[in-house]
């Protein structure tokens, strides 16, 4: 076994006292060890991060351009090791792990062009009489030192979504990654490290619950972005004094069939939103909404499509639905479906566990009050309802603490536009699962789902404060 894993700090690689094991949730094997930051490391990347905020603050677009665009060079180079790191940390299939490389590149190449073209707005203040000599001059400047805390589900491009948007504004940026998935936020580090940024520009500390929250409470840090159960998101905020806070959070994404949609698509396409990565994402397809004329033809659609999907070993390119991220994860799935079971819900496909892999599961007869239908699911579970009236589903699919985003299908632009103005959500996906996401598209949701959006250019904004500059202009002498 080699030496624990060190953490960044000022652009060093140090060692902490404790050491956390990190384990292959497929085999359980275990993968490398890692060093845990104590308070005093906290303490030190802390200051880390609000040293390096002036070097930030001072670089130009052309240099944050040049190093943002070196950081998805130096992923697209290493995209095999990414993988494989994913793959082996995060127990996400393989396929699933080399689009998220592509994503993450693509990320910092977005943010790369965003440092380019930060906006500002020349603002007229000649409205009211005695004003006619006054210009306005809005910029957009650094909000300062960042703390990014990350998720395992995505352990590289949600990091990317943290650290591209805040460099490219000008930034520090210290993030605290999952405990689960620590290796591919430090990979990421080495990276970030040879492109130039200033030492400190990005810090990484992998650390306790205790450690953490000595990060979220302190005031030098004047944003916090957090993606994570919706939990322990507002339990933060609360914590997190006056700093600003953009929180991504839970989903459990509704899904509506019209009788005129094509079900083919439909079909395929709920099939892929809902299993893919075992449903271990916060828009992954869990309920599903079917016209009661065309429910019994879609779900057979739907379960042809499920049943094709294997399930295992994530280092096999045909494999689509993993393990989930630990033991105790797959037994609260397995739990939370015998409950449905026992609450009258018929399982029409799946349901069965085999160590930390969970069978692609297809469920009907649920109730809103279930847990599989009214908690974050976040495993391989979708469930079926028929529904009779287009108003009905749309109550339906409210019936919900979630609101992050939601799919329609059908070919009605009329349906299609009443959706938009009436679903409780952060985005409406017309003949599309809620599972799509493009990484410069603002993504966020409402109620429960979190505050904010991130999405790189969103994110920018988050990461900025506008700055105003009054002008009080005379006429030159002699004109």
């Amino acid at each position: 076994m080699q030496e624990p894993r060190p953490f960044l700090v000022g652009g060093q690689w140090r060692h902490g006292e404790a050491v956390v094991p990190v384990h292959d949730p497929f085999t359980g094997r275990l993968l490398a060890e890692v060093s845990n930051a104590s308070s005093t490391d906290a303490e030190a990347a802390i200051q880390s991060t609000v040293d390096a905020a002036e070097a930030m603050g001072a670089l130009p677009s052309h240099a944050r351009y040049r190093a943002l665009q070196k950081i998805a060079g130096g992923l697209y180079d290493r995209r095999e090791e990414f993988s494989r790191l994913m793959t082996a940390e995060a127990g996400k299939p393989i396929t699933d792990a080399k689009r998220e490389v592509s994503r993450a590149v693509q990320t910092f190449t977005v943010a790369a062009e965003e440092a380019k073209r930060i906006p500002g707005e020349v603002i007229p203040l000649d409205w009211t009489p005695g004003t006619d000599s006054h210009l306005g001059i809005l910029r957009r400047v650094p909000i300062g030192p960042v703390l990014g805390i990350t998720p395992f589900n995505f352990p590289l491009n949600l990091v990317a979504h943290k650290v591209a948007p805040a460099l490219a504004a000008g930034n520090s940026i210290l993030i605290k990654p999952a405990p689960q998935t620590p290796l591919t936020a430090l990979l990421l580090g080495e990276v970030v490290q040879e492109a130039g940024f200033p030492p400190g520009a990005l810090n990484i500390l992998p650390c306790d619950n205790t450690v953490a929250e000595q990060l979220v409470v302190d005031p030098r840090f004047k944003l916090l972005s957090f993606t994570g159960s919706a939990a322990v998101g507002w339990m933060l905020k609360a914590k997190c004094g006056k700093k600003k806070v953009v929180l991504e959070l839970g989903g459990n994404a509704g899904v509506i069939v019209e009788p005129d949609s094509d079900l083919d698509i439909a079909a395929q396409r709920c099939a892929v939103g809902g299993f893919g990565y075992a449903g271990q994402t916060c828009i992954s397809v869990q309920r599903i909404f079917a016209h009661h004329s065309i429910v019994d033809l879609f779900t057979t659609k739907l379960l042809l499509q499920v049943a094709r999907l294997k399930a295992g070993d994530p280092s096999d390119d045909t494999t689509v639905v993993g393990p989930l991220i630990d033991q105790a994860a797959a037994h609260r799935v397995e739990a939370w479906i015998e409950e449905a079971v026992s609450q009258g819900a018929r399982v029409l496909l799946g349901g069965k566990r085999m160590g930390t892999v969970m069978e692609a599961t297809v469920l009907s007869h649920v109730t809103p009050t279930m847990k599989v239908s009214c908690q974050e699911m976040f495993g391989p579970v979708v469930t079926v309802t028929p529904y009779r009236h287009f108003g009905e589903a749309i109550t339906a699919l409210n019936q919900s603490d979630y609101g992050l985003q939601a799919g329609v299908f059908t070919q009605d632009v009329n349906k299609i536009f009443h959706a938009f103005r009436h679903l409780e959500v952060g985005a409406v996906l017309a003949n599309e699962i809620p599972t799509f996401r493009a990484d410069h598209m603002p993504y966020g949701g409402v109620k429960d789902s979190g505050v904010g959006r991130e999405g790189v250019q969103a994110a920018i904004e988050d990461m900025t404060e506008p700055r105003m500059l009054v002008l009080n202009l005379k006429p030159p002498a002699g004109t």
